[in-house]
């Protein structure tokens, strides 16, 4: 596979989306690849907090300041229970991460290789995904450190700021002013590094460690050949990796708003109907009642959940193709399983 230019491989990717996802189409399939895609591809899995809750605590905290007394009261089991919770759920959190480093490369193996089945690459790849695991655990590691370390000379300013709340009185705005403003372009720089840390292991480094079971180091050395030798595409590459994104989520968010809202105002209006019909039941009455709006519910659920693998599933492998064609330009163990010397020339005609 020859190089391809960070622009020219966009085309490229949209024509092996389509291919992976649409030649045959096949509703199970599509639905399976797409879901992998956005778990693996991480677009779905934003959390989402309750900002009016939020808002209401933080009203309080401003008002009344800080409780340290009842913190003080705190009984010791309650206190063993909570740490208990919180490592239970970083054990949880680091099988669930885990799981999806071998869903990654399970969904590289279908990509490169064009199939659909996640089982051969689950199978194939899981001491070269087990390593990858432990080495994005070791990046997170020092990148959270990095962050406690940046965040020490702040945080004796924050904490005078929060202590002056103590016995609620208000917090000294100009100064928590003076402390924030200066950490947003060290905010967005760490934002700018995380991404291109990503960049680095997801889109360069897992292929190496796929296909030559390479080491950290191995992996990287050769990434930063590639990188050394054309900086300009690399750099092309990464602002497209940010741009296209959002394009592609702005242009779907236009296309599919109307129609949203409609659905969205539909079942509603549905659930509102309901709760007014069984609003006061009894007995049986208010269980039937219970069981429509559930029922409603979970169609709701399950409607948002198929437009998402629906939307996302093809965005999200598209991003996934554009970081394999750009990259299986610079790597031949990966462009010649993406295009077989045989058939290389039919990336002449990527719009065929």
């Amino acid at each position: 596979m020859s190089s391809v230019s960070a622009a020219d491989s966009v085309s490229f990717a949209i024509q092996r989306t389509r291919n992976f996802l649409f030649r045959p189409f096949r509703w199970g399939t599509y639905l399976k690849l797409g879901l992998v895609a956005l778990i693996t591809e991480g677009i779905g899995g934003n959390s989402h907090f309750n900002h009016s809750h939020s808002s209401s605590h933080g009203a309080h905290v401003y008002q009344h300041g800080p409780d340290f007394d009842a913190l003080k009261n705190i009984k010791p089991e309650w206190v063993v229970a909570i740490a208990a919770g919180v490592l239970l759920v970083m054990l949880i959190s680091i099988v669930i991460f885990y799981l999806i480093t071998r869903l990654r490369f399970a969904f590289f193996n279908c990509l490169v290789r064009n199939t659909t089945k996640l089982g051969p690459g689950w199978r194939l790849y899981s001491s070269e995904a087990a390593r990858f695991f432990w080495l994005n655990v070791v990046v997170g590691i020092f990148s959270f450190l990095l962050v406690i370390l940046i965040a020490l000379p702040f945080a004796a300013g924050f904490w005078r700021a929060f202590h002056s709340m103590a016995s609620g009185g208000q917090p000294d705005w100009a100064m928590v002013i003076a402390l924030a403003v200066p950490l947003i372009p060290i905010v967005f720089v760490l934002m700018l590094a995380a991404f291109a840390v990503d960049i680095l292991l997801r889109d360069f480094m897992l292929p190496h460690y796929a296909l030559d079971n390479a080491s950290a180091g191995e992996a990287f050395a050769r990434v930063w050949t590639s990188v050394k030798a054309e900086k300009l595409q690399f750099f092309v590459y990464a602002l497209f990796r940010i741009i296209l994104p959002i394009i592609a989520a702005i242009g779907v968010f236009v296309v599919l708003l109307i129609p949203g809202l409609f659905v969205a105002g539909a079942i509603g209006a549905i659930e509102y109907s309901l709760h007014s019909v069984f609003s006061g039941s009894l007995g049986a009455t208010f269980v039937v009642g219970v069981i429509f709006q559930v029922f409603f519910g979970v169609v709701a659920f399950g409607l948002a959940l198929l437009a998402g693998i629906c939307v996302g599933g093809p965005l999200s492998t598209g991003i996934r193709e554009y970081a394999l064609i750009f990259y299986g330009g610079r790597y031949a163990a990966l462009g010649n399983l993406l295009y077989p010397p045989a058939a290389a020339p039919m990336m002449e005609s990527p719009g065929d």
